[in-house]
């Protein structure tokens, strides 16, 4: 057989480019899904995974792709060899060689035929099916979006659970089953998702960890000089000058071309300069001390803050002994619901005041499968409301996906709707639908009410705590107006999931925390019998720091349960 005869009957064992991408045009189908949620991938670990499978399917199909081309050169370097061995003994004598017709003959065909099909086979694209694979796929890819989103992520959990950047980079995490560390080019990645978004503090902290690396002899594409250049700045942005000037002069030794660190060097010699004839002009005679490259956590929104992290890190919890003894355990019969009769659910004190109750069994591994099979393909990045205009925006203080289950949706949701009704006594008729929840990379919900702060009644504004709340919370929006179901009475919190690290649920005025527990709920009041907020009940869900966080609400709103949850006498009742 000749060769191009040879190389035609061996193309046709190929994978075929017409069935890679055929492959590929189903794979649309399968991210049909994935594409409902193109963005904001770091806020749900639940649709996280959709990624994993991604990436298996690109690496088998490069797989495929390396074979074939493996393929390939192996026929071409077939050929070269062959070609090689001949045209050797046919050029140490051309004519003594072509006297023969034969060879005559077949050195025409060769190069009319059989080199012209070697250059087809050379020209091949064998690499369209991975190519059209890849480009089905990476329109569902994570965006820039997503990556700063992550990397903010893991500086939540550095600063909550006070974790140094090496400590991170070699993922020595509490309650890991897998391996996972940070290369030198993932650091700098981290501090330059930092510095572009004016957080100089941590930009700081990740470009320290990329030097400390580089150091230890670590390969990597990042420069010490690209470093320096970021690491420079960011001190300085800290009011660290002395440092500034210092590792702008290290730059410079490294990379003396730099026309922006030459820049920088003046600058802050001027500055520098600057300074001294002040404190000369003011009698001073102290020199400008140095810092110790040491900084501090700059100041945030939040007041209580301090308070909230220790909480999430299990520290300052105000569980006193003698609050302890008031705890107690015991069977729940619903106030003589007649299904709790016969199978009471138990019940275990986790506060006395406000009262604060943890159910077991609540939720079997079935039905919480059931539940997150029907809610992820509705996963939405969770929003709040802007208390100034009443609409629903995402906000970096919660970072989760949620969806809302009707009972139409399976029977399950109506099952456990109708559960959660027996074990409080209360009616669903006029409770929000049930809200499941997943948290992604360093998921949290900084402290907040469940209920809204804003008086229904503007006839109530006159006395009391009623007027307080008027007079602080008066151009905030009602919330629930709308919904004609008054406020949210209470709260009941199912813990779908077992979490390895962090996602505590805390509450900071209390100095209280509640770790998740698969197949359990918490549930407690958020207004007092006369309708004022309970603002003891300020909590927060802590960032998951290792696992996968699932938890489904049901809010309880006060129309319904007047004679279900009778009024009190007094405000504070």
């Amino acid at each position: 057989m000749s060769w191009s005869g040879q190389m035609k009957a061996e193309e046709r064992t190929l994978p075929s480019v017409t069935m890679k991408l055929w492959v590929s045009m189903l794979l649309v189908a399968w991210f049909g899904v994935l594409g409902c949620v193109q963005a904001e991938f770091f806020t749900s670990i639940g649709h996280m995974t959709d990624l994993i499978y991604a990436e298996k399917d690109l690496v088998l199909s490069l797989k495929e792709y390396i074979l074939v081309e493996e393929a390939k050169l192996s026929k071409i370097k077939s050929w070269a060899n062959k070609m090689e061995a001949l045209t050797s003994k046919s050029a140490a004598d051309p004519e003594g060689y072509l006297s023969h017709p034969v060879n005559a003959y077949k050195l025409v065909k060769r190069l009319n035929t059989d080199w012209p099909a070697l250059e087809d086979l050379v020209l091949q694209n064998s690499a369209a099916g991975f190519i059209a694979n890849l480009s089905v796929q990476r329109q569902f890819f994570p965006t820039d979006e997503d990556e700063t989103g992550a990397a903010k992520a893991l500086m939540r959990l550095q600063d909550t659970y006070k974790l140094d950047p090496d400590t991170i980079s070699k993922g020595e995490l509490p309650g890991t089953k897998y391996q996972a560390v940070l290369s030198v080019d993932d650091c700098f990645g981290m501090g330059r998702s930092a510095y572009n978004e004016g957080d100089y503090y941590h930009t700081v902290l990740w470009m320290e960890q990329v030097l400390k690396q580089l150091d230890a002899g670590e390969e990597a594409t990042t420069s010490k000089a690209q470093v320096l250049d970021y690491l420079s700045y960011a001190v300085f942005q800290l009011g660290d000058l002395h440092r500034a000037l210092e590792l702008t002069r290290r730059l410079l030794s490294l990379d003396p071309s730099h026309e922006r660190a030459g820049g920088n060097l003046r600058y802050f010699e001027r500055l520098l300069e600057e300074e001294r004839e002040k404190m000369l002009l003011n009698h001073t005679e102290a020199e400008l001390a140095p810092q110790e490259g040491i900084y501090e956590r700059p100041v945030d929104y939040l007041p209580e803050r301090d308070i909230y992290e220790s909480l999430c890190r299990g520290e300052g919890v105000k569980l006193t002994p003698r609050r302890q003894k008031r705890l107690f355990c015991r069977y729940h019969h619903g106030n003589g619901t007649p299904q709790l009769l016969i199978a009471p659910f138990k019940e275990e004190d986790e506060w006395d005041s406000p009262h604060i109750v943890r159910y077991y069994d609540v939720m079997s591994d079935e039905e919480i499968e059931r539940i997150k099979e029907v809610a992820k393909p509705k996963l939405a990045r969770a929003t709040v409301r802007d208390p100034k205009t009443g609409v629903l925006t995402v906000a970096s203080y919660r970072v989760s996906k949620s969806s809302w289950l009707e009972e139409e949706d399976d029977p399950v949701v109506a099952r456990v709707n109708l559960r959660m009704q027996h074990i409080t006594g209360l009616t669903v008729k006029t409770a929000e639908l049930l809200q499941v929840a997943n948290y992604g990379m360093g998921g949290q919900y900084e402290p907040h009410f469940d209920f809204s702060r804003r008086p229904f009644d503007s006839g109530l504004k006159t006395e009391g705590n009623r007027l307080a709340t008027f007079l602080n919370y008066k151009d905030e929006q009602d919330a629930f107006k709308r919904l004609g179901t008054g406020n949210r009475v209470a709260t009941f919190l199912n813990y779908m999931s077992d979490v390895e690290a962090g996602g505590a649920t805390v509450f900071p005025d209390l100095g209280a925390a509640l770790w998740p527990k698969k197949g359990t709920a918490v549930f407690w009041y958020n207004l007092l019998r006369s309708g004022e907020g309970d603002y003891r009940t300020r909590h927060a869900a802590c960032p998951v720091l290792v696992g996968c966080k699932w938890v489904s609400n049901k809010w309880f709103h006060e129309r319904g349960q007047e004679f279900l949850r009778p009024c009190g006498s007094t405000e504070v009742d």
